[in-house]
Formats: structure tokens, sequence, C-alpha cells
């Protein structure tokens, strides 16, 4: 089954041409089942590309989804026009009227900031907040799992000496986990980040569980023990292109930065990427849908 969204998004005629199942708010009308409601609070300053990319992977599944976009009312985006947000986005007021199945918070390039000082903080707390009692399973995607691993359980960031930047291997550290069902032993994962969390400070947590890991970049997947919130420090979502256009976007402003790990061809910058994790990213989020949102989420919202 396929995402429902407004026929107008941009990402929509993106996903069309690649072949993802879209459907239309009119053709869905039309149709007998209830959809799950998943919401996308999209922190990220390119919010056209991070739509397009969520949208492709929870598209790619046998369920019917319904997409509601977040944004926050209390930081005027600079990349994203003012247009857009308000033809394809509801407002955190909007959002905290309703209950959804589904949540992703994304990340957000603010993580050498304190987590207080960013300037939607307060608003993304109360986001936060509602999710725990009005959501079934909320999923953080990097620095918004740090934002969730530190408000809901007091866990630190810390910075790194050097940007973690590339295609890292992971692998499971419990068995039978069913988010991670049918992947491979190791699998490669998109990171782009300065900052971490320690697995120490997990451990400390009981409400945690840790379920994957890098011995390079470090913890990658996190759930509480409830099954209510899922964090990951990755970026599975990632096109081909996104750390290229990362690290050039870089480059020209003359800010340092280094090849990113396992990338490039040879290293060679003017040689086309290759995906090696695209299977993973799909796996993985028609796992969130199935296992943690779809098996568990009531037919009837209000009884969430």
């Amino acid at each position: 089954m396929p995402i429902k969204i407004q026929s107008d998004l941009p990402a929509c005629s993106v996903l069309e041409k690649e072949n993802i199942f879209v459907m239309t708010e009119q053709r869905a009308s039309r149709q007998d089942i209830r959809p799950l409601k998943i919401a996308i609070v999209n922190l990220m300053p390119t919010k056209i590309a991070t739509e397009t990319q969520l949208l492709r992977l929870l598209g790619n599944t046998p369920l019917q989804v319904e997409i509601s976009l977040v944004h926050m009312e209390s930081h005027v985006s600079k990349n994203t026009g003012a247009e857009h947000l308000e033809r394809f986005y509801i407002t955190t007021k909007e959002a905290l009227k309703s209950k959804f199945d589904g949540m992703i918070i994304t990340g957000a390039p603010v993580e050498q900031i304190e987590f207080e000082q960013v300037d939607y903080w307060k608003e993304l707390c109360e986001i936060m907040d509602y999710a725990k009692d009005n959501v079934y399973n909320t999923l953080y995607i990097c620095w918004g799992a740090q934002a969730g691993l530190f408000h809901h359980y007091g866990v630190q960031k810390h910075s790194l000496k050097q940007k973690l930047f590339g295609i890292y291997p992971h692998h499971r550290t419990t068995p039978a986990e069913p988010l991670l069902r049918g992947f491979d032993d190791t699998f490669p994962v998109p990171q782009s980040r300065h900052t971490t969390v320690s697995k120490k400070d997990i451990r400390n947590q009981e409400g945690l569980q840790i379920l994957a890991e890098s011995d390079e970049a470090g913890v990658l997947l996190v759930k509480s023990r409830t099954n209510r919130e899922i964090f990951m420090t990755g970026h599975l979502e990632y096109d081909t292109e996104t750390l290229a256009m990362e690290y050039f976007r870089d480059i020209d402003k003359g800010l340092p930065i280094n090849l990113p790990i396992n990338y490039f061809p040879n290293n060679d910058t003017t040689r086309q990427p290759v995906s090696t994790w695209r299977s993973t990213a799909h796996l993985f989020y028609s796992n969130w849908l199935n296992y943690y949102v779809y098996q568990e989420t009531p037919f009837n919202l209000r009884d969430i």
C-alpha cells in the first residue's frame, strides 16, 4: 500500500518517477481502510530533500500511511520558503491536537549548540512530552535522538575531536530484535555528526536498551524498554549523494572537513558514490512500521 500525501507536494512527482506507490488524498478517501497516521517533525534545513528521503522509505511497505509534516513555529526557516511550509505543513499547535500511530523527529545541524540554547528547544520538548502519551511509537534520528535521550533520560551528548563522517559498518547487540529482523550480520549506515552519546551513560539507564552499534561510530540504535521510543544516531534515510553534497558544501565554505569514510570509490572525489545502505534503510523502516507501529497500535487512535 502507498503513502498518502498531497498531490502537489514536491516529493510526490519525484517518488512517482521512482515507481514508489503514492496515493493522493482524493483516491485514498475512496478506500475503506484506516491508514497509519505518521507525523514527521522536520527539523532539517533542507526540508524538501528530507521529506522526499523519508517518504521514499515509508512508501515502500504494504501499509497505507497518512503523513502529517510538522514545523516549528518558534523558528524561521532560512532554506525553505514560508509558502511551502504554509501549504504542506502543520504547526506544533495543530499537531498537539491529534494522536498519531507513529512520529519521526529528524536531526538538525545544531548539535554543537547546547540543547537549551536551540531557539525551538522549548517547543520541541512540548512535542516530545506530548508524544509519550499521544503517539504509539516515536523514532528519533541523529540530533533528534540525542535530544530525545537527553530530555527523557538525562543522557548527555559529548563532542567528538573531529566530525564522524562517512559510511560505517554496524552490528546488532541484541539477538532476536524485531527492528533488525532480516538484517545482515554487519550493515552499513551513514553518519554525519560532531557529537555522540556514551554507551556507559545509556547502560546506566534501566529504561533503555542498546540494539546496535559500531566499533568505529559507537552506539547506533537504542530503544526504550516500553517499546514506545526508538533512537537512531545515523542517517539511513540519506540519498546516495547526500554526504557528497555536505562535503563539497563545506569545502566551498572553506570549513575543515575530512573525506567521508568508505564513501567515494578509492577516495576519489571525482567518482560517483555508490549507495551500500539502501536495502538496509528500506528494511529498517519497514520493520519499524510493522513491528513497532502497525502490530501494536490500537485501531482507535483515541485509545493510545
